[in-house]
C-alpha cells in the first residue's frame, strides 16, 4: 500500500509562483509512475502532468504548458510541481497520484493523495 500526501499549496497572486510536494510511503515508490492532477469547484478532475519511474518521460496538458515544471526524487519519494505564472483559473485542489505500472497516464492511478488547495487571486 502507499500513502500519498501533498504539501505546498495555498493563496497567491496571479503571476506568482507555488511549488507542490507530494511524498510517497512504500519503498516501491521508484518503480511508480507519478502523475498531478487538478479539480477545479464545479470541474471534472483533469490531469495536469505525469512522469515516468525513472523522470525520462514527462507529459503536460497545454494549459500548463510552459509554466509548470514536474520533477521526482526517487531517494527521497517526493515529487514536486513547480508552477509558475499562476493564474486564476489554475485555482483547484491539486492531487498527485502514483502508477505501479511505472509510466503516467492521463486516466488511471492505482493510489491518490488527499489534495491540497491552490487559489490564484487576481
Amino acid at each position: 500500500q502507499v500513502q500519498l500526501v501533498e504539501s505546498g499549496g495555498g493563496l497567491v497572486q496571479a503571476g506568482g509562483s507555488l511549488r507542490l510536494s507530494c511524498a510517497a510511503s512504500g519503498r516501491f515508490f521508484s518503480s511508480y509512475g507519478m502523475g498531478w492532477f487538478r479539480q477545479a469547484p464545479g470541474k471534472d478532475r483533469e490531469f495536469v502532468v505525469g512522469i515516468s519511474w525513472n523522470g525520462a518521460s514527462t507529459d503536460y496538458s497545454d494549459s500548463v504548458k510552459g509554466r509548470f515544471t514536474i520533477s521526482r526524487d526517487n531517494a527521497k519519494r517526493t515529487v514536486w510541481l513547480q508552477m509558475n505564472s499562476l493564474k486564476p483559473e489554475d485555482t483547484a485542489v491539486y492531487y498527485c497520484a502514483a502508477r505501479r505500472d511505472g509510466f503516467w497516464t492521463q486516466g488511471s492511478y492505482d493510489y491518490w493523495g488527499q489534495g491540497t488547495q491552490v487559489t490564484v487571486s487576481s
